[in-house]
C-alpha cells in the first residue's frame, strides 16, 4: 500500500529522471526509427548494393573465399585485408574490410562489397558522409566514442528507472478510474495527462526491453575488451613472442576448419592476423547461430595462419552472451518486415510519451494544472 509520503518520493523520481533523460530518449527515438528499416533506407537514397542477376546456368555458383578475398585486395591496391563479414540477410555480398595496415583505426578502413557468386567487386558500402551513418553514429555514440556510448547508457537506465516510477505513481489512478482511462471532460492538461499516463502503459513492455538492451549495448567495447584480456589472452598464450607469420593459409581452409569445429553453426566474419579480435599468429574465425534469435550469438574459432590447423575455441563468457543476445531484442531485426513495422508503431507511441511529458513539463506553470494521478 502506497503512502502519500512514498507516493511523493516515487513522484520525484519520475520527474526527474524523466527531466534528466526526455531529451536524449527523444534523440535516440527519432535516430533508431529510421534505422529500424536500415535496408529499406539504402534502397531508397540509392546506396544499396544489389547482386546482379546471372544466368540459369550459374545461379548456384559460388566462388572461394581466397577469390572473394583478392576481388577486393585488387581492388584496394596497397590494403591488406582486416575483416571478411557475412550479414545474416545477405550472406552471398560479402564486405571485405582492408586498409594500409592490419592495426589501421576503423575510421581510415576501407570496405568493399564482393558478388559471393562471382568474385566481382560490387562497391563501396554507403560511407561516413551518408544519412545512414550519420543517423548510426548519433544513436550510438553521438560522435563522442566511447564516453558517448557511456552517456547514453546511463540516459537508458535513467529511462528505466523512469518507467518504472510512472507505473508506481500512475497505480493509485489506475485502481480509481481504471487503466488507460483519458478525462476528455476536465482540462485540457489533465487530458494531456491522462494521455501521457495510457500510452505509457501501453508501450510500457517495449520501452523496459529496448531502453534495458540499448543500455547493455552501450557498454560494448568494455565487454569486447574484457573479453581480449581475459579469455582471447588465455587461448593465444601459446604463441606468445614467436614471430608473426610470412605465409598465410588459405582463407578457404581455414574457414573449413572452423566449420568442422563448430558443425551447427555458419560464418559471421573473420578476423585476420595482426587486427582487435585476433593475432598476428591467428585468423579467427566467429561462427555464429542459424536460428532467429541465434543469430547474434557468436563462438571464436582461432586457425593458426600459417597452417590452416584449429588453435583453440572456447564458448563466450556469460558477460558476452547476454550483451549479444539482447541485441536482436533492441533492434527488432529477427522477424522481417511484420516486426519492424510493429517496432516503428512502438518507437512512435514512445516518442508521443516523451512529447507529451515534456509537454507537461514545459506548461507546468499553468494555473490550470492538475495533480499527478
Amino acid at each position: 500500500m502506497l503512502t502519500p509520503q512514498s507516493l511523493r518520493t516515487w513522484s520525484l523520481v519520475h520527474k526527474w529522471t524523466s527531466i534528466v533523460c526526455t531529451a536524449f530518449m527523444l534523440l535516440l527515438c527519432l535516430t533508431g526509427l529510421p534505422l529500424v528499416f536500415g535496408h529499406e533506407l539504402d534502397v531508397l537514397l540509392g546506396d544499396a548494393i544489389e547482386a546482379p542477376e546471372l544466368p540459369a546456368s550459374e545461379a548456384n555458383a559460388r566462388a572461394s573465399y581466397d577469390a572473394v578475398l583478392k576481388s577486393a585486395l585488387t581492388k584496394n591496391p596497397g590494403h591488406v585485408p582486416q575483416y571478411m563479414i557475412w550479414e545474416p540477410d545477405e550472406p552471398m555480398l560479402p564486405i571485405i574490410v582492408t586498409a594500409p595496415r592490419a592495426d589501421t583505426p576503423p575510421d581510415d578502413t576501407q570496405s568493399t562489397t564482393i558478388d559471393g557468386r562471382t568474385a566481382q567487386a560490387l562497391g563501396a558500402p554507403p560511407g561516413k558522409g551518408s544519412l545512414k551513418f550519420v543517423l548510426l553514429k548519433l544513436h550510438v555514440d553521438m560522435f563522442a566514442g566511447l564516453p558517448g556510448k557511456l552517456f547514453l547508457g546511463a540516459m537508458g537506465v535513467s529511462f528505466v528507472a523512469a518507467i518504472v516510477s510512472g507505473v508506481v505513481v500512475y497505480l493509485p489512478f489506475w485502481k480509481k478510474f481504471g487503466l488507460g482511462r483519458v478525462r476528455m471532460n476536465k482540462s485540457r492538461r489533465i487530458a494531456w495527462l491522462d494521455g501521457h499516463n495510457a500510452l505509457g502503459m501501453l508501450t510500457l513492455i517495449w520501452a523496459l526491453l529496448v531502453g534495458a538492451t540499448g543500455s547493455i549495448n552501450t557498454l560494448a567495447d568494455l565487454l569486447l575488451d574484457a573479453w581480449r584480456n581475459d579469455q582471447l589472452a588465455q587461448m593465444l598464450a601459446p604463441y606468445q613472442g614467436k614471430p608473426p607469420v610470412v605465409a598465410t593459409a588459405s582463407i578457404d581452409k581455414a574457414i573449413q576448419t572452423a566449420r568442422n569445429t563448430a558443425p551447427s553453426m555458419i560464418p559471421s566474419f573473420v578476423a585476420f592476423p595482426g587486427t582487435r579480435f585476433s593475432s598476428p599468429h591467428h585468423y579467427t574465425v566467429f561462427m555464429r547461430g542459424d536460428g532467429i534469435l541465434t543469430t547474434r550469438m557468436l563462438r571464436p574459432v582461432l586457425i593458426d595462419a600459417e597452417t590452416g590447423a584449429l588453435t583453440d575455441s572456447r564458448e563466450l563468457p556469460w558477460y558476452l552472451k547476454l550483451l549479444l543476445g539482447s541485441q536482436p531484442l533492441h533492434f527488432g531485426d529477427f522477424g522481417g518486415m511484420p516486426l519492424k513495422i510493429f517496432w516503428a508503431a512502438f518507437d512512435v507511441l514512445t516518442i508521443i510519451v516523451l512529447g507529451s511529458g515534456l509537454y507537461l513539463w514545459l506548461s507546468r506553470g499553468n494555473k490550470n494544472k492538475a495533480r499527478p494521478a
